[in-house]
């Protein structure tokens, strides 16, 4: 293909993915917003039902901010719901230019990343309403907390694209591996660094600072961390099998003789 000829296919992939996510934000935002409203605002209302004296609202402060924040909210779910779509996007714009072994590892990789995406966006949202709790546990007695509505969803958003993009940890691991960036055994001798980097960033990544939920988000990709390990050493061993004999003795980053 020629350079205008990967314009024209990148610009007809990206009309598609951006068709697809504006037609599903138009159809959340026409029919299904407030089943989406309802469903991201069932903690908040969860800790107002248990904590009836808390002075805490929903607020909207200006005249457009209900039209924006409907417009938003609906761009947003649009996006994550057609993740599948644009995923495959991606991969479809690429995969001409891959060998076949090559296709069938990032089809793989697309099939991965979707569920994991989304796991990780339903963790972020289990996770929610202790975060609130504790947020709001802040709050001065007497006082009231005017939760700014677009703040919220920000937060929402936020906290769910932190989760989604953490659990994806796994498929670039085994993608540096692939290309021989990242061996297994490094991720099995530094494990210990490893833990405390991966807390590190739940520690930061989690907004509202404290050791549980940084735990709900630290603990499940320490896991994916090792699953993704055993993945990589799996795909050793086939490499290995298919190595030339006189090879074999050589590690994956060693130079041969000749």
């Amino acid at each position: 293909m020629t350079l205008a000829e990967h314009f024209r296919e990148f610009r007809r992939r990206l009309l598609v993915a951006v068709s697809a996510a504006a037609i599903a934000a138009i159809a959340i935002g026409v029919q299904f917003f407030w089943p989406v409203y309802d469903k991201l605002t069932e903690p908040w209302y969860a800790y107002k039902n248990a904590n009836p004296d808390s002075l805490i609202t929903l607020n909207f402060g200006e005249a457009t901010s209900a039209l924006s924040q409907r417009i938003s909210l609906s761009l947003w779910a649009g996006i994550i719901l057609t993740s599948p779509v644009w995923l495959y996007q991606i991969w479809a714009f690429i995969v001409p230019g891959l060998t076949k072994k090559e296709k069938r590892w990032s089809l793989g990789f697309i099939a991965a990343m979707v569920p994991l995406f989304l796991t990780g966006v339903f963790v972020a949202f289990a996770i929610l309403p202790m975060a609130l709790q504790i947020l709001y546990g802040f709050t001065p007695p007497g006082s009231s907390n005017i939760q700014d509505n677009a703040k919220y969803f920000a937060f929402v958003t936020r906290l769910m694209l932190v989760f989604g993009i953490g659990f994806l940890l796994p498929v670039f691991m085994v993608a540096l591996n692939l290309i021989g960036v990242l061996p297994s055994r490094f991720v099995f001798q530094h494990w210990r660094v490893a833990t405390l980097l991966i807390m590190v960033f739940a520690a930061v990544a989690t907004p509202t600072g404290d050791a549980s939920t940084m735990l709900m988000l630290g603990i499940p990709l320490l896991g994916l961390y090792f699953i993704a390990g055993f993945v990589m050493k799996f795909i050793e061993r086939r490499r290995a099998k298919n190595r030339p004999e006189w090879s074999k003795d050589l590690a994956d980053d060693q130079a041969s003789a000749l």
